[in-house]
């Protein structure tokens, strides 16, 4: 109905652009900024409070602050998507007149930006402390979320699709926590064991089953989403299929470090 109701998608595209300009290019700066203060204040309270920080190496204190910055950045981004996503009506099939494809608002958009500010930030960590923070897949998953966030910043398209992929953060603190602990030498701890149980579910829900609602959701919108422009279009049905191979992949290596730790518990 929504479709006929309008000449072309170029018209309802222009009518749902965002009404901000400047919101974008703000929330990039706020993100980047937010990171280098998380940055200098986790080096700070570590070295005050944590015994065990002072005794690691210099790449090991840049990590461990670097983890920091995305664990922070993981509670806010997963914070917003679950609400925009599950609790607003932001994205809801019942706006009038409105394609969920071209759903935005100040609020979606500018913790878009400051999610964009994160991926620039820690891609340019891993780039300059290469390979200590991360391999090649780190580069890929970070080019690839970077490149789907910034699009539906810019352009107000396909944003609830980005907010669902970035739901998958919701597991970031805890992967952390378990290099924190094995850093820390805990790895044998009860902690350590639980924490290892609650990635593994968390994995599952916000990696795995989360994407096959994602890809239901695209096939029951196939007629709004083949309307977006070629780059959306490829963002839309290209970036999420990849980044599911890799959550399965990792999965399976979750999965056998669960049944290792698990074992050596009994």
């Amino acid at each position: 109905m929504a479709i006929q109701s309008y000449e072309s998608y170029d018209m309802l595209l222009k009518q749902f652009l965002l009404p901000h300009p400047f919101v974008p290019y703000i929330s990039v700066l706020v993100g980047m900024f937010a990171c280098k203060l998380v940055y200098d204040l986790n080096h700070l309270l570590s070295a005050a409070y944590f015994k065990s920080y002072s005794n690691l190496s210099k790449i090991q204190r840049i990590e461990w602050n670097n983890r920091a910055i995305s664990t922070v950045h993981a509670l806010f981004i997963t914070a917003m998507s679950l609400y925009l996503v599950f609790w607003s009506d932001l994205y809801s099939d019942q706006q009038f007149n409105a394609f969920v494809t071209l759903q935005s608002s100040p609020l979606s958009t500018f913790a878009l930006g400051v999610s964009v500010g994160y991926f620039l930030t820690d891609l340019g960590m891993i780039f300059w402390f290469y390979p200590a923070l991360g391999g090649l897949e780190y580069v890929v998953h970070h080019l690839l979320s970077l490149a789907s966030v910034a699009y539906a910043m810019m352009t107000g398209e396909g944003q609830l699709y980005t907010y669902m992929v970035l739901i998958s953060e919701t597991t970031t603190p805890g992967i952390n926590l378990r290099w924190y602990l094995d850093t820390t030498g805990m790895k044998g701890s009860r902690t350590y064991l639980i924490n290892g149980v609650v990635i593994f579910i968390a994995w599952l829900v916000a990696r795995i089953l989360l994407f096959m609602y994602l890809f239901y959701h695209l096939y029951l919108h196939y007629q709004q989403v083949k309307q977006m422009h070629i780059i959306g279009k490829f963002l839309a049905f290209g970036v999420p299929p990849i980044l599911a191979v890799m959550n399965v992949m990792w999965f399976g290596k979750i999965f056998k470090g669960l049944k290792k730790t698990l074992a050596k518990s009994q």
